[in-house]
């Protein structure tokens, strides 16, 4: 998915294509890694100094609805990060800056016992740590 597609996305569901918007994903595909709310208004303020904080979590939980990002907690909060395929996928997270690495494996595999009585309908695996930019 790109940002061409998400606007797209945004369009067929029949929602304005603004230009804060569209500044929010290109953040997010600048970054590549999880941000939180405050991180991106840091990042939009000098485009757009007038920009709430209210007006940033309106964004993230549409972009959230409409399956265009993903979320995690770091440090107590939550960050987001530009879904960047519906491929099945897991990360190692910078518990600092929130940068990603792709884990190409999937710990499902090696789960052989379900519970009885219980079926599983999906799963999230992340595992945290530093990067060496963090890592002191």
């Amino acid at each position: 998915m790109n940002i061409s597609d998400v606007l797209n996305i945004l369009k067929k569901e029949r929602y304005k294509l603004t230009r804060r918007r569209e500044r929010m994903l290109e953040i997010f595909v600048e970054e590549n890694r999880y941000l939180s709310a405050k991180d991106i208004l840091k990042l939009i303020v000098k485009d757009y100094p007038y920009l709430s904080v209210d007006t940033i979590y309106r964004n993230i939980k549409l972009f959230e609805e409409l399956n265009i990002i993903e979320s995690t907690e770091l440090k107590g909060n939550k960050h987001y990060r530009f879904k960047n395929s519906d491929e099945h996928h897991h990360y190692i997270i910078c518990a600092d800056c929130g940068a990603t690495k792709n884990i190409n494996m999937c710990p499902m595999d090696v789960i052989s016992n379900t519970p009885e009585g219980f079926t599983i309908t999906h799963h999230k695996f992340e595992v945290y740590g530093y990067c060496d930019g963090c890592r002191v």
